[in-house]
């Protein structure tokens, strides 16, 4: 293994096989992107990926704009509240030069499912793969790297760290959303001991009920924004942190 000589927020782990594992995150975040399929909604179906986007930069959303393309089978409009094939958002981001793209699909789309995010910054990007069970790809200036995604089961209790990569619903085969790392990255158990720490520690935990308010409401709002045909929908008030 050799350590790439790259400024410290940017380190990154490479062994002799061109897959480097993150070890740092971009200097400087500008354009986020989710993909996600399929349910109701179907971009606040996607706001559990989208809580993603949104805490890397520690930012609240302060607007939104979506559209619906295509059309689903009509049987399927009125249990969905929702005729469109995909629903695509921009999310733009309070007291800052950032916005968040959300593409979601629902039905009538052909496409593997798959819930996933890209990260674009000025030195280091981060970009999902295209295809499940292929390696992800980060980009350092234009060289694309294959990566392992690092496991961080080690900073939660022990009772806990199985759940990173294991579900809890028996040994059958499972939906593919359960089977990527006990649903969504692995990152249930990690948020569920963020919780109870910030109640035994007496502290606010991230994200507090305001950010998971302003999370969520994208998008409702999002999905509200693409049936008005496209208007931009600001968060209310009692969502913004300040």
């Amino acid at each position: 293994m050799q350590i790439v000589a790259l400024p410290p927020e940017l380190r990154v782990i490479e062994d002799l096989d061109d897959h480097i594992q993150i070890a740092g995150t971009p200097a400087r975040v500008a354009l986020l992107t989710l993909a996600a399929q399929p349910d109701a909604h179907p971009v606040a179906r996607a706001r559990r990926d989208l809580h993603i986007e949104l805490a890397l930069p520690r930012l609240d959303a302060e607007s939104v704009t979506c559209f619906g393309s295509g059309r689903i089978q009509e049987h399927l409009i009125p249990k969905y509240n929702s005729p469109f094939a995909i629903e695509t958002a921009h999310i733009k981001m309070k007291g800052a030069d950032l916005v968040a793209e959300v593409m979601r699909s629902l039905f009538n789309t052909a496409r593997q499912y798959r819930e996933s995010f890209d990260v674009y910054g000025s030195k280091m990007s981060f970009e999902w793969p295209l295809i499940e069970h292929q390696p992800p790809v980060v980009h350092i200036g234009e060289t694309p790297h294959l990566v392992n995604v690092l496991d961080f089961a080690h900073l939660l209790p022990e009772p806990l760290q199985r759940f990173t990569t294991k579900g809890v619903y028996g040994k059958d085969v499972q939906h593919l959303s359960f089977i990527q790392g006990a649903g969504h990255g692995g990152s249930h158990p990690h948020m569920t001991n963020e919780f109870v720490t910030s109640i035994v520690e007496n502290r606010e935990p991230f994200p507090n009920a305001r950010q998971s308010a302003n999370w969520t409401a994208v998008g409702i709002l999002a999905h509200e924004s693409a049936m008005k045909g496209g208007v931009t929908i600001k968060l209310p008030s009692f969502t913004l942190s300040s």
